[in-house]
């Protein structure tokens, strides 16, 4: 583990003080956004260090126990890498989470994803294949308060053929699978068993692009959702979709989906979901001193316990980033996340219509050192409610961060 961050690290370091020529071709990355150029390969590194601080509750403890305090960091170095090969690009990432407390040394941990991939935009076909590899400690979601270890393998692939001048007809295909640890246990469940699952996703898309830096697309496609010791949680989805997907180089960056989905489990005594789905992270910058950043998601989650065995979660996050004067600034955000459980008919639960809530409020300032370095310090606040005691909790986190080329 120590050898691994240590590269990351090196790399990041080695790359950083470097410069880059303009350029890119179909399938690359924004030049605007790249740090280093060598011949066809690119690479852009970033470090943050988003909380040197303290966590007022460091497991999430329900409100009738005294939280647990600590004194916490964050690191995580990345590096977005590009290679040229002729009229196509081999891509990739190397990233690493490392959190450090330092009392409560359980949860301590590093978590890396890895990536790569390849874009081949031919004549009148594009073809784009990618392979991810995620192992990990954080908490899965808002629901499970535990730092529980797992690993996630993702392949993907895609092909579309050019109908017209800036249409595009395709299909895409993903298979994902989670690991958890066969020790990560929580509230008496163990998550290898509920939760080791495998999704199968395949799907027709309609692609039309409105302008050189925005496009639309129009999906519709299958997922399977099969559990690996818990059969009775197996589901399958048909999902209709369609979405904008923003160049990094357009006034507005990111992508936004809308879609309409049919969850169906495969046990007769739990009831599916027919309804909206969204996913969406959009940013825009006013006049050059104004950034806004916002995030919606809308879907089915699927939740530790056997009675409740899935939920909608709806929510999202607002952020406002605006240059004071010179180089400060102040950040304001704010956050909501419902969570809507599904119970399976005649299960002994103790509220059967259950919906927790959970709210997010920060502030920060920060002041820029340099062109890509930013000194901040930051106050954020949570907070869980339930109509289950012991699963309501409030937490705060405040301390200093720093940040290179984000």
């Amino acid at each position: 583990m120590k050898r691994r961050i240590f590269w990351t690290l090196s790399l990041v370091l080695l790359v950083a003080p470097a410069s880059f020529a303009q350029g890119v071709g179909d399938g690359g990355p924004d030049p605007a956004a790249v740090r280093l150029r060598l011949g066809p390969f690119w690479v852009d590194p970033t470090v943050s260090m988003p909380n040197i601080g303290i966590d007022t509750n460091v497991f999430n403890d329900p409100l009738n126990v005294t939280p647990k305090k600590d004194f916490t960091f964050d690191l995580f170095p990345k590096a977005e890498l590009w290679l040229r090969m002729g009229r196509t690009w081999v891509f990739g990432s190397v990233a690493e989470e490392i959190i450090w407390y330092q009392k409560y040394t359980s949860e301590r941990s590093v978590n890396s994803t890895y990536s790569i991939g390849w874009k081949a935009p031919l004549n009148r076909v594009v073809l784009t294949t990618s392979a991810t590899r995620m192992s990990t400690k954080a908490r899965p979601g808002f629901e499970i308060d535990v730092r529980a270890q797992r690993v996630e393998p993702l392949y993907a692939g895609s092909i579309e053929v050019r109908g017209f001048a800036k249409t595009f007809l395709g299909v895409r295909g993903s298979w994902n699978q989670v690991r958890f640890d066969e020790d990560t246990v929580f509230n008496g469940s163990s998550l290898a068993e509920q939760l080791d699952r495998t999704v199968r996703i395949a799907a027709i898309t309609l692609r039309h692009e409105l302008t050189p830096l925005t496009s639309i697309t129009f999906s519709g496609g299958r997922s399977e959702q099969r559990f690996k010791s818990a059969p009775l949680r197996n589901s399958t989805s048909s999902d209709y979709s369609v979405g904008l997907l923003f160049d990094p180089a357009a006034l507005i960056k990111g992508s936004a989906t809308v879609g309409y989905t049919v969850y169906t489990p495969e046990a007769s005594d739990l009831a599916g979901y027919r309804g909206s789905t969204a996913e969406a992270g959009l940013t825009y910058t006013l006049l050059g001193s104004t950034r806004i950043a916002g995030t919606i998601t809308r879907g089915v989650d699927f939740s530790y316990d056997v009675n409740q065995p899935y939920y909608l979660r709806t929510g999202g996050t607002v952020s406002l980033a605006q240059q004071i004067f010179g180089p400060l600034d102040f950040v304001a955000r704010t956050g909501a996340q419902r969570l809507r459980y599904q119970t399976r008919a005649g299960a002994d639960v103790t509220e059967p219509d259950r919906t927790d809530h959970v709210r997010l409020y920060g502030i920060g300032f920060g002041t820029h050192l340099g062109q890509d370095v930013r000194l901040g310090f930051n106050v954020d606040w949570e907070r869980r409610t339930s109509v289950l005691a012991n699963r309501e909790y409030k937490g705060l986190r405040y301390g200093s961060s720093l940040t290179y080329g984000l």
